[in-house]
């Protein structure tokens, strides 16, 4: 049963990853792009390392995926907001209908 619920949580941050990318190919500027990005990939991440971590029989493997889930979290938020500073230093206007 645990096996099947971790199956499940990777099947979904698959999904998660794959509208992430559909984000990336049609939203219109490198804001909405980013935000698609960071969003989808982090919750994606998230349900792939529990997943692991469901099938994982190890307590100190479960540990390691955690950290790694917080450590992406962590730097992929500065990276979007540093990528974001600089596109706004750079002129880059967001988009507006």
């Amino acid at each position: 049963m645990i096996m099947m619920a971790g199956t499940v949580l990777i099947v979904l941050g698959l999904l998660f990853f794959l509208s992430g990318t559909v984000g990336l190919l049609r939203f219109p500027d490198v804001f909405t792009r980013l935000h698609a990005l960071s969003k989808a990939d982090t919750l994606a991440l998230g349900l792939v390392c529990a997943g692991l971590a469901l099938h994982a029989d190890d307590g100190a493997l479960q540990l390691k995926l955690l950290l790694i889930w917080l450590l992406v979290i962590v730097s992929g938020a500065t990276c979007s907001s540093l990528i974001a500073r600089a596109a706004l230093a750079h002129g880059i206007r967001p988009w507006q209908r």
